[in-house]
């Protein structure tokens, strides 16, 4: 189970719509339950995340595969004119 779960820092991941989102830099894990909760990424895509943290857990339950990649519901609000023209508002 180690080399399972040491394989999957450093992948890339990807939202499921092929936005890039960032790369695993390690993973939160619930030791009472043995699972791992969440994906700790210190480089992510700050046009769709929104944070001025160095970095951030995401969910682990938006994973939907792990392979060469990460990919991940794409549950990140869309930035476009719209979005931004209501927040000048």
């Amino acid at each position: 189970m180690i080399g399972e779960i040491s394989s999957i820092i450093g992948l890339k991941v990807y939202t499921d719509e092929g936005r890039y989102v960032g790369r695993v830099d390690d993973l939160v894990i619930d030791m009472e339950k043995r699972m791992i909760t969440g994906i700790a990424m210190a480089e992510y895509n700050k046009l769709i995340i929104e944070s001025k943290s160095l970095g951030v857990i995401l969910p682990y339950r938006i994973v939907k595969s792990v392979g060469d990649i990460v990919i991940v519901k794409d549950v990140f609000k869309k930035k476009n004119k719209e979005t931004k023209e209501e927040e000048e508002s």
